[in-house]
């Protein structure tokens, strides 16, 4: 009769959490040999536990062996006792004996139902970190139903995910029953079980509201090559299609605006600029700068740097509030970019010298330099002697001259 409740008891949790009946049966097993290691020891491995959950029966059995003396009643069983059960077993003989499960006691239900549902929310916990692991990187819908101080607590399908002050926007303000978005960005497991990061600030959450929002994105018609935010204040997005009948940029704009200003506010007014990609760095440059318009750019695509020159008047736009348009413009092209007044542009030009001006240094030398990342003549001066020396083709001597030669040049164009 035990058996068929405790059956009973473990089918009506399991039906309320969806367990499979496979499953229980082996969760059922799991807590009998628990109990049995209670009881007898963890080293206790004279036992076995047998479910059988169509005919609702459990059935335990101990393993003994039959001998004279009894000097450990866990795993030796007298031989007037074995006979009780069978009369023609004989010292050294195998015995099973069969264990009523009510021998665990009057709360063995209660302990049953406490085991399972620790057993169903340890799986339910596997479950939701095998799940979400799969979807790291998608963009979720939830509702806050708790925020600690700046931190905030939100559910999706009964699943608690945390969104941190740090992946929060700076213009990003929650209320409990709010319906948010954000991009599931890591899972990691804790002693408490899984810890689902949601994020609203990194640049893939950008990327990943442009391939909701317009289609041609998500059918690769269009590729997004490069994103670069401020989180809620400001980002530029570098877009390109292989099909020329194709304007990139207006296709992510939309009919008046209406996709671009979809994303606009899901990131509660973030300004985006939107940037047509070019393989040639002036022209990706000069876009990327945008609203300022450079009059003139200096590249080195080898370190790769840019110092681009704007009238007087648009240096303030080409830099931007706090320095964001031309970080945003270093990010998205991969250049480092310095923003100068024309009224600075001769200084610049003059003091900007190149090593291969020099006609004092030898193809080798140049090369060895190059291959140090040492290109200009400024870097010269700033490089370290010692490596420098290291080299074959530098001695004292000839980095001497080499900084006099150098130091004269730009004497020279100083005084000009």
């Amino acid at each position: 009769m035990i058996n068929k409740l405790i059956i009973e008891a473990f089918t009506g949790i399991a039906r309320e959490k969806n367990v499979d009946r496979t499953n229980l049966g082996t969760i059922i097993e799991e807590l009998f040999m628990t109990l049995i290691k209670k009881k007898y020891g963890e080293e206790r491995e004279n036992f076995s536990v047998i479910v059988n959950m169509e005919k609702g029966e459990i059935e335990i059995y101990q393993e003994m062996e039959v001998v004279e003396t009894v000097t450990d009643p866990v795993i030796e069983i007298s031989l007037v006792e074995a006979e009780k059960s069978e009369s023609d077993i004989e010292i050294g003989d195998p015995f099973i004996l069969v264990i009523d499960p009510s021998n665990f006691g009057r709360r063995l239900i209660n302990t049953a139902k406490q085991y399972l549902n620790q057993k169903i929310r340890d799986i339910e916990k596997e479950s939701v970190f095998e799940d979400f692991k799969l979807r790291v990187g998608e963009i979720a819908v939830g509702t806050v139903h708790q925020i600690q101080r700046e931190n905030v607590f939100v559910n999706i399908d009964k699943t608690e995910l945390f969104l941190p002050h740090s992946e929060q926007m700076a213009n990003d303000h929650f209320r409990r029953g709010q319906t948010i978005r954000g991009i599931i960005k890591s899972v990691e497991w804790k002693s408490k079980g899984p810890e689902i990061i949601l994020s609203r600030s990194s640049d893939e959450f950008l990327k990943r509201l442009f391939e909701m929002e317009i289609p041609e994105i998500e059918d690769d018609i269009i590729e997004i090559k490069a994103v670069s935010r401020v989180p809620g204040d400001r980002s530029k997005v570098v877009v390109f299609s292989a099909d020329k009948r194709i304007d990139a940029v207006g296709a992510c704009v939309g009919m008046r605006g209406s996709r671009i200003q979809a994303i606009v506010r899901e990131l509660n007014g973030e300004k985006i600029d939107i940037v047509s990609w070019s393989q040639q760095p002036e022209i990706l440059i000069t876009r990327a700068l945008a609203p300022a318009k450079p009059i003139d750019l200096f590249i080195d695509e080898n370190r790769p740097y840019c110092v681009a020159v704007f009238d007087d008047e648009e240096l303030p736009i080409a830099i931007g509030k706090n320095g964001q348009n031309i970080k945003l413009a270093s990010d998205i092209t991969g250049y480092s970019i310095d923003a100068v007044k024309k009224s600075e542009y001769e200084g610049i030009k003059q003091t900007q010298l190149y090593l291969d001006e020099f006609s004092d240094i030898t193809k080798d030398q140049l090369e060895v330099l190059t291959n140090l990342g040492i290109q200009t003549a400024e870097e010269f001066l700033d490089a370290d002697r010692n490596l420098l020396l290291s080299q074959s083709c530098f001695d004292t001597d000839i980095i001497g001259e080499i900084a006099n030669k150098i130091q004269v040049k730009i004497d020279e164009n100083t005084e000009s």
